[in-house]
């Protein structure tokens, strides 16, 4: 693909390892090749990117501690990234430090830029030199001039950077291979230098490259399972086997570990492209995703007109996984249902809930109730089974199984009738449609994780109803839902 390089020069030997050695300005290298040259030019490009993506996601500001976007030319990857950059928008960043791979040089662990700063045409974004030190020493890894020298990884955010957040300084970091333990280190370092401080991680990362369109988006969605799931382990090790699903993936890995310590860590995905969609060959295509990872907050209040003022703490989510889990497994293995009630009132009230279960990022079973007739966590523990057991697409789970699934709970608001379908958001409503004695439900994250539109969705629920897709327009009745979805 145009602009973009995966290249690796593995160099056993001669790089210059320097902990603490002066820096200047590192001067732009991939200017008039991945993004403009020409300082006015650029500013608008940006601008526009950032103005498209107004009003595309309600994440709180305040609880992002690191976003997800691509590194590729403005052309390919620039609105992605955009709807991530959107979101921190002049929010009271003191740091951002940005994580980017190596493409051009091979080394271990990560290289931190110590000291001065990285010019693009618009200006010279400062190095915020002591917390890069603070993270050296912390972490214990140097700076590698070779790292640095030509890496596109790091140089096409800082202009996105420059424009969202001016007052901000830089550390840029760029990681070498993959490996668990230089993720583990740096992460527990990015923690130790930064407690309680206004710091944005800017995790930056290309997905597939060179596949066909299909098989692209296949494995790309895979991918970003692994990833709004936090499976690290399981993103660890494909990495490791340089299996071709993220080249920043150490980077993302990184930002999941840091989220994660700060508690309650979610990973909201914002856009996903790829290259033939600029006009790439569809036969060798690169995919862009953006996300953002938030953490450290409880669940947010209920916006004012929401379907619901249905809240659950992270002990409620904690509580009700357990109790899937447990109900599938006692099914399963002995034939017997799960006989424990609660004391926590929250999940006594009568809810709707789908459980989904997974293994290795596939479908393995998804079954629920819309309308609230038992207390939650009764319809969880059912749902559960039935997803593990009744599911018509799929075979029951099986005892060897067990060990290998993972839950998500989605738990329901009211339905509510629509009577204007240009109010259906995609991300926050699922559907139902229903006309004929036929019914069809799909759940919020579905049209999100298949990038559909309002239409769309709509239509898709008609064929999941078995109803022709346009029965949305001709008389079927509509409903939508919001949800409290968890894993």
């Amino acid at each position: 693909m145009k602009g973009e390089s995966i290249v690796v020069w593995m160099l056993g030997f001669g790089l210059a390892v320097l902990p603490l050695a002066a820096q200047g300005v590192r001067k732009a290298v991939k200017a008039g090749q991945f993004y403009d040259a020409d300082a006015a030019t650029l500013s608008a490009r940006i601008d526009g990117f950032l103005a498209a993506a107004s009003g595309a996601d309600t994440a709180a500001p305040d609880l992002i501690r690191a976003i997800i976007v691509p590194h590729a030319g403005y052309v390919y990857s620039g609105p992605v990234a955009g709807r991530a950059y959107r979101l921190v928008q002049g929010r009271d960043i003191a740091t951002v430090v940005i994580l980017g791979p190596s493409h051009y040089v091979g080394f271990e662990g990560a290289s931190i830029y110590p000291e001065g700063g990285f010019e693009t045409p618009l200006g010279v974004a400062e190095v915020d030199a002591p917390a890069a030190k603070a993270l050296i020493r912390a972490s214990g890894f140097a700076f590698v001039p070779e790292a640095h020298a030509e890496e596109h990884s790091i140089e096409v955010q800082v202009p996105f950077i420059q424009k969202v957040l001016p007052k901000a300084k830089i550390v840029p970091v760029v990681l070498g291979v993959p490996s668990e333990k230089t993720v583990r280190a740096l992460a527990a370092a990015l923690d130790k230098v930064f407690k309680g401080t206004k710091v944005l991680i800017v995790a930056s990362t290309d997905m597939s490259h060179f596949l066909t369109r299909p098989e692209a988006n296949a494995l790309d969605k895979s991918t970003i399972d692994l990833v709004t799931g936090q499976k690290v382990p399981a993103l660890l090790r494909k990495l490791e086997r340089n299996e071709n699903i993220l080249c920043g993936g150490a980077a993302v890995v990184t930002a999941l570990l840091y989220a994660q310590k700060q508690g309650n860590a979610e990973v909201r995905v914002l856009a996903y492209a790829d290259s033939s969609e600029a006009g790439g060959p569809a036969d060798r295509v690169v995919g862009y995703f953006a996300a953002a990872v938030t953490a450290g907050g409880s669940d947010p209040a209920p916006e004012a007109g929401s379907q619901s003022a249905f809240a659950l703490t992270a002990d409620d989510k904690k509580e009700l996984l357990s109790l899937a889990r447990r109900a599938v497994e006692l099914y399963v293995r002995e034939g017997k249902l799960l006989d424990d009630a609660t004391e926590n009132p929250n999940l006594k009230a009568p809810r709707g809930a789908f459980v989904t279960l997974t293994e290795g990022g596939t479908l393995r079973g998804c079954i629920g109730f819309t309308e609230p007739r038992f207390p939650l966590y009764e319809t969880v523990m059912q749902a559960a089974i039935y997803a593990a057991t009744e599911d018509p697409r799929f075979r029951a789970v099986n005892c060897l199984e067990l060990e290998r699934l993972d839950y998500e709970i989605s738990v329901l608001t009211p339905l509510s009738k629509v009577e204007n379908p240009a109010l259906v958001e995609v991300g926050r409503h699922g559907l139902v449609v229903a006309k004929d004695g036929k019914r069809g439900l799909l759940l919020p994250q579905v049209a999100t994780e298949n990038r559909w539109n309002r239409e769309e969705f709509l239509r898709q629920t008609c064929l999941k109803a078995g109803l022709p897709a346009d029965a949305w327009r001709k008389g079927a009745e509509i409903y939508s839902f919001e949800a409290i979805i968890f894993r």
